[in-house]
This record gives C-alpha cells, sequence and structure tokens, in this order.
C-alpha cells in the first residue's frame, strides 16, 4: 500500500518525485516514451530485435530506419538477446540519444520467474547506461503490454529494482517512468510510496506536482 499520508491527486495528471540519497531521484509521470529527453529510453524487444506492436513499433517508427538496421547488425554478430539482457542502439531520430532493448518474460501466471528476468530487465538496462556514462535512463512499463505481465505485481518489481540499482549507479542520477495511462502511472506511484530507506522505516522524500 502507498505512504497514507500521501494522497495521488484523481482528476489531473500528476509527477511523482522520489528523492533517492542526496542527489539521486526517480521520477514518474503519464507521457509519450517516445517524446522524452532523457539520455536513453528503455524498449520492451524481443529476442529477435524486431520491430513489434506498442511502445517498441512506435520507437522504431518514430526513430527511423537507422535504429531498425543497428538491431539488425546486432542480430547478425551477436545471435538472439536473452531474457534478461539488454543492449543499447543510438536512437536515430529521437530526442534521446540512445535507446535500450531489453529482452523480458512472457506472463504465464508468476510461477516461471517471471519477476527474476523482469527484475534483470531493469538492472540491465540500468547497468548498460551506467557503462555508457549517462545521466538520465526512462523506462515505460515493460512487459505489461502484449507480454501480458500484470500491472500492480510488475510495478512491485520494477520500482524497488530500480532504485537499489540507482543508488549503487557511478553516472545515473534520474530514472523515469514514463507511463502511457493513469492506471499504470498510479500503480507505480503507490509503489514508489510505499518503498522505505534501507535500514529503516522512514519514507524517501516525495514531491508531486500536477
Amino acid at each position: 500500500m502507498a505512504d497514507v499520508g500521501i494522497t495521488l491527486p484523481r482528476d489531473k495528471d500528476y509527477t511523482l518525485r522520489l528523492m533517492i540519497g542526496d542527489s539521486d531521484e526517480l521520477r514518474l509521470l503519464h507521457g509519450d516514451l517516445t517524446e522524452d529527453p532523457a539520455d536513453a529510453i528503455v524498449n520492451a524487444a524481443n529476442s529477435d530485435l524486431l520491430p513489434g506492436g506498442g511502445v517498441c513499433g512506435a520507437i522504431h517508427h518514430k526513430g527511423g530506419p537507422e535504429i531498425t538496421r543497428e538491431c539488425e547488425r546486432m542480430r547478425q554478430r551477436d545471435g538472439p538477446v536473452m531474457p534478461g539482457g539488454a543492449v543499447p542502439t543510438l536512437a536515430g531520430r529521437l530526442p534521446a540519444k540512445y535507446v535500450i532493448h531489453t529482452v523480458g518474460p512472457v506472463w504465464h501466471g508468476g510461477t516461471h520467474g517471471e519477476a527474476k528476468v523482469l527484475a534483470n530487465c531493469y538492472g540491465e538496462s540500468m547497468r548498460v547506461a551506467d557503462d555508457l556514462k549517462l545521466h538520465s535512463i526512462a523506462f515505460p512499463a515493460i512487459f505489461t503490454g502484449i507480454f501480458r505481465y500484470p500491472v500492480e505485481p510488475a510495478a512491485w518489481v520494477a520500482i524497488p529494482t530500480v532504485i537499489a540499482n540507482l543508488t549503487t549507479a557511478r553516472h545515473l542520477v534520474l530514472v523515469s517512468f514514463v507511463l502511457f495511462d493513469r492506471v499504470t502511472l498510479d500503480a507505480f506511484a503507490n509503489a514508489a510510496l510505499a518503498q522505505r530507506q534501507p535500514g529503516s522505516d522512514k519514507p524517501y522524500e516525495v514531491a508531486i506536482s500536477i
């Protein structure tokens, strides 16, 4: 459950900011990932890095053929990407510098290691961005669409995983979740509000703007 002292706005879009330590920030908002100016955005890809539907299709369409060609070269050179893995390409015409393509689980009821693979997707995507010395990365709610991962369980994997990786990153200081609809935003926001600082029951500092 979310922190009982904070109420999410009901009738307006909002941005929630969670302060992690002295300088790191987790940000959640409703928006279009392909328009986000983060250094890298994350694509929920298939193992062959082929253009697909949903956010994946939008990234390839708006980013242009450069992304697809680079994915093809990578696939021919290295073969398919395994579930939980992540690889970067340039971002073509998108505002971001890079697209990080991660391959996640297909939901089969939650008893086939889906949560572990999903956590690896977030961790590996952040590792790739950190290795590239990027300062910001933006995620959608990866694998909650055609891959059928339920939104609320996905949020409870995503948020603590991202916080843990952000605290150990060398270069990343901002992680955003740019979410397609209000239901998903609320689910991820509630998971974020429920997090506590390591070794204590103290919540993180929170700011909500409309």
